[in-house]
């Protein structure tokens, strides 16, 4: 059994895109659909997109593109995992929605949240190093909330810009072997999304899902969607954490044989080495 797993947002556009058929055929859709240029990297002209709505969209095109190229070469999937903005190409893989759809609603959920930063400034930042309740506590101290677990070491704060550097500084005095902030639009994956959750869920209401072909795990509660619980997921997992590790060693007990990350560049397949390493 094959084992797809979808990746989250990627930090940065490649230098260079693919040239070939499926590329084209996804850049089409891009163009079309999301008045993005996925070749250029940038917007179409005329068109109001941010610079991370921009970089949400080519994670889901590359992933899209990477599962065409899997296909191609017959390795279809036997069960699927996503993370975080990786949930919309797995639903493609797992034939729930088309392409379309997918690039569609990644694209009008990115630029809702662009609206929060006009209000707010958001940051995410990465402690690594620290245990889980060092980690926590540094959050809950200062106003921000663990947006990511990934591994028992690496994880994400988010939250307001002034509350993640304070939660930063904090995991730093604690004892964390690195730290790093990233610049962001919204406050993904904490209940400060609740702001536009109405929106997100309506905007989500408009589309059709179907049951999945292929099983799809999910990061919040590890559990298989179906597709009556689709749309309530697609705004909830903008609310609430992503709990990779969990999700990793479940899916490590599932009987893969094959296991191939889809999208832009390894960063769950490094997570899954460090999980691996101290499970042994």
């Amino acid at each position: 059994m094959n084992l797809w797993l979808f990746p989250g947002q990627p930090l940065q556009f490649v230098q260079s895109v693919p040239v070939d058929r499926e590329f084209e055929a996804l850049a089409v859709l891009c163009r079309k659909h999301c008045g993005y240029d996925l070749v250029k990297q940038q917007p179409v002209s005329g068109a109001c997109l941010s610079h991370h709505t921009c970089l949400q969209i080519y994670g889901v095109a590359m992933s899209l593109y990477c599962s065409r190229q899997l296909y191609n070469v017959g390795c279809n999937p036997g069960l699927i995992a996503e993370h975080s903005l990786g949930i919309y190409a797995a639903l493609v893989a797992a034939k729930s929605i088309s392409e379309q759809v997918a690039l569609e609603l990644v694209c009008r959920h990115g630029s809702c949240m662009f609206r929060m930063a006009s209000q707010k400034e958001y940051a995410l930042g990465c402690p690594i190093g620290l245990r889980v309740e060092a980690v926590e506590a540094a959050a809950r101290n200062n106003g921000a909330f663990v947006a990511n677990y990934n591994t028992s070491r690496h994880f994400l704060i988010s939250g307001e810009k002034v509350a993640v550097e304070a939660a930063l500084a904090e995991c730093q005095s604690a004892g964390a072997f690195s730290v790093s902030s990233y610049p962001c639009e919204a406050p993904l994956h904490t209940p400060l999304m609740a702001e536009v959750e109405p929106e997100l869920a309506a905007i989500v209401q408009e589309y059709r899902f179907t049951e999945p072909l292929v099983p799809l795990v999910e990061s919040i509660h590890q559990t298989r969607l179906t597709a009556s619980a689709m749309p309530a997921f697609l705004v909830q997992e903008l609310l609430q954490p992503v709990y990779w590790e969990r999700t990793w060693l479940k899916l490590r007990n599932s009987g893969f044989v094959r296991c191939t990350e889809v999208g832009s560049g390894k960063a769950l397949s490094k997570f899954n080495r460090w999980i691996d390493a101290e499970h042994e």
